[in-house]
């Protein structure tokens, strides 16, 4: 597969970006993900505008509501090709 070139990242996401984007691609309304998970709309859209820390807890609990995994959620701008190999 040395055709191809791995894709450079052309913008940083933050990890309010990150959870604004899953909730978009799920199609759900900041509503509609309050009432799946118990946080109030009002904390998520804090968290989405990066004014309030996402958490590992709200973190495991968005991850479920959202169907990933909540490293996607913690770390959006992890570079895969830095990781030590253990």
């Amino acid at each position: 597969m040395s055709q191809f070139r791995t894709a450079k990242r052309r913008t940083a996401v933050s990890v309010g970006e990150s959870v604004r984007i899953i909730r978009d691609l799920q199609e759900l309304s900041q509503n509609q993900l309050a009432e799946l998970t118990g946080i109030p709309q009002a904390t998520i859209s804090a968290i989405e505008n990066d004014r309030v820390n996402l958490g590992v807890e709200r973190a495991k609990v968005l991850a479920r509501a959202l169907r990933c995994h909540p490293a996607v959620l913690v770390f959006p701008g992890w570079d895969t090709d830095h990781q030590s190999a253990a």
